[in-house]
């Protein structure tokens, strides 16, 4: 996983996750998003472009990254969906929570 920076928006950070999102790694993105929130940047999003697996694990620590965001007043958006990601968040109704966004860039300006 990595922070990319966005642009000149100090509220706003960017998580890239590589690779699969599971129990293993859920963690560290549970506290990449308290960090970053932390900080004052209360706008999340997560490109999930480069995820090609994401269990219940991940799925929970992104829905946790929500919970957190909207306490400190922000919001957590997700962007760039593979399929497997959107299959996962079909089925278990949370695209409606988390609506996904085609680009990091709609996701910034879309609420």
């Amino acid at each position: 996983m990595t922070e990319v920076q966005a642009g000149e928006r100090p509220d706003v950070a960017v998580l890239r996750i590589e690779g699969r999102l599971t129990m293993v790694n859920a963690p560290a993105l549970r506290a990449s998003v308290g960090e970053a929130v932390e900080a004052g940047r209360t706008t999340v999003v997560i490109d999930l472009a480069a995820c090609t697996f994401m269990d219940s694990s991940g799925l929970g620590a992104i829905v946790g990254g929500l919970k957190a965001a909207r306490q400190a007043g922000g919001d957590l958006r997700i962007a760039r969906l593979t399929p497997q990601v959107r299959t996962v968040l079909e089925l278990t109704n949370l695209d409606r929570v988390l609506r996904p966004h085609d680009t990091v860039e709609a996701a910034l300006d879309g609420g």
